[in-house]
């Protein structure tokens, strides 16, 4: 049987990796008696674990919200994913956690046994994290944003958009979403009946949030992702282009390194929208595609091809040698 000690650690770690535990199921893992579990509990109460109970057959215990902050019970790997995750954090995008994550590593170093420690060293010693440029978000407005999807609450906030313009936006926030440096909020914009990413450094919550409302069936996670990547992708595009391409999606998508949204048409083509700064940068990028296309409402366009062709023709000419078709 374990000691005292050793039985309340492995108990609050058990309690940890679950929701919700019975006593005899505690009993059988702890090799005691529901009543040593009962008495246990009682400890781990009186040193600020908000350990809730509910009696009955069906009734159990799990671990609840505390309004302090108890002792951290972590195995080794996830010690070191900790301390990971906060050497990671000095250089990230959210304002004022550096500062913040530094303290926290120190605590847990201080605390980390040597063999956990020499992981976590042999990493910073030979990896460099280069600070973001990025502009930063307040956590204030991560923190706010997460729990109004946890609470199914719609958020009002003014948006700057990426050319500068302010608007008011009234949305139904789902998930948030770390790409490129950035947060991205993923929600249900109502007004304009679509889903819609945001980039979480240009809200500026309008407090407090809104009332609550019923959730949509979401798309999975992995959709979720590819609809902020392509978003982050494109959102900066001045001219935008339709395009059928005579080649396979997948011969496209290892061509143009941003994700798009690619419609097959059968017969090794496929119908894509793709964009840049000008007409001109896009014929560019287009040439390099190696197949043939047809540009179908983008006339700045074809002026454009016309031009590069034009230019590409007198290069290949100048230097008299013979002209191979």
């Amino acid at each position: 049987m374990l000691e005292t000690s050793a039985r309340l650690l492995r108990l609050l770690s058990l309690l940890q990796v679950r929701r919700d535990w019975t006593g005899p199921e505690l009993a059988e893992r702890l090799d005691v008696t529901t009543r040593t579990v009962r008495n246990d509990v009682d400890r781990l109460r009186r040193l600020g674990y908000p350990i809730e109970a509910s009696p009955g057959v069906a009734g159990g215990y799990r671990l609840g919200e505390s309004a302090t902050m108890p002792p951290m019970l972590l195995d080794d790997d996830e010690a070191v994913a900790v301390a990971l995750a906060l050497r990671t954090a000095t250089s990230g995008a959210v304002e004022g956690a550096a500062e913040a994550s530094v303290r926290a590593l120190l605590k847990l170093q201080r605390l980390l046994p040597s063999r956990l420690r020499e992981r976590v060293e042999s990493l910073r010693v030979s990896a460099l994290a280069v600070p973001s440029p990025q502009a930063t978000v307040s956590p204030d407005v991560l923190v706010a944003i997460a729990a109004a999807c946890r609470n199914t609450e719609r958020v009002r906030f003014d948006y700057v958009s990426h050319d500068g313009s302010r608007s008011r936006r009234d949305v139904e926030p789902y998930r948030l979403v770390a790409a490129s440096s950035r947060w991205y909020l993923f929600a249900w914009e109502p007004a304009r009946d679509a889903w819609r990413t945001f980039r979480a450094d240009r809200i500026d919550l309008v407090v407090p949030v809104g009332p609550r409302f019923a959730p949509k069936p979401l798309p999975p996670d992995e959709q979720i992702v590819e609809h902020v990547a392509r978003g982050v992708a494109t959102a900066t595009w001045h001219y935008r282009a339709r395009v059928v391409v005579h080649a396979s999606a997948d011969h496209v998508r290892s061509r143009i390194p941003v994700r798009l949204s690619i419609i097959e048409q059968g017969d090794s083509r496929c119908e894509i929208v793709v964009g840049s700064d000008d007409p001109r940068m896009l014929a560019l990028y287009l040439g390099m595609l190696d197949a043939e296309f047809d540009v179908v409402d983008a006339p700045d366009l074809r002026v454009a091809l016309r031009e590069l062709a034009a230019r590409f023709d007198r290069a290949a000419s100048a230097g008299g040698g013979p002209v191979i078709p």
